[in-house]
């Protein structure tokens, strides 16, 4: 089997988040990047798409009972390390190298789909975890 199933579900998944992620992000930039900035931009939009991508991994991907509270601050720690790489990377993307806000997105949003995956099967929604 080339894949298994919630391998192909993560994909499926995170395709839609990916392309969440991606329209959210140069939205909020559009509407208020010229007040906000970049980082600001940045830290918005990852509290929105954070929200949206583990409510659909939860019940779509993984599909782990309870524990809401305790999955949704786990998510946010693999999140975090990866918001504060990619705001780094638009940061120096948009503002220092005069990449347009579309392809700068796109480049920062490709780097993250293989550690998501492995911070959230590993750690966030890690079977066997008690409470």
């Amino acid at each position: 089997m080339l894949l298994n199933r919630e391998k192909i579900r993560y994909l499926l998944v995170g395709g839609f988040n990916t392309l969440v992620g991606y329209f959210i992000g140069i939205a909020i930039y559009k509407a208020l990047g010229n007040d906000l900035g970049i980082i600001w931009v940045g830290i918005l939009s990852n509290m929105i798409t954070i929200t949206v991508s583990f409510l659909s991994y939860k019940i779509l991907v993984f599909k782990t009972k309870g524990m809401w509270l305790t999955e949704y601050m786990k998510s946010y720690m693999i999140y975090g390390g990866i918001a504060v790489i990619s705001i780094l990377f638009l940061w120096l993307f948009v503002e220092k190298m005069n990449i347009s806000i579309w392809l700068s997105q796109a480049l920062v949003i490709g780097v993250t789909v293989i550690i998501s995956y492995l911070g959230h099967s590993r750690f966030t929604f890690r079977r066997g975890d008690i409470g």
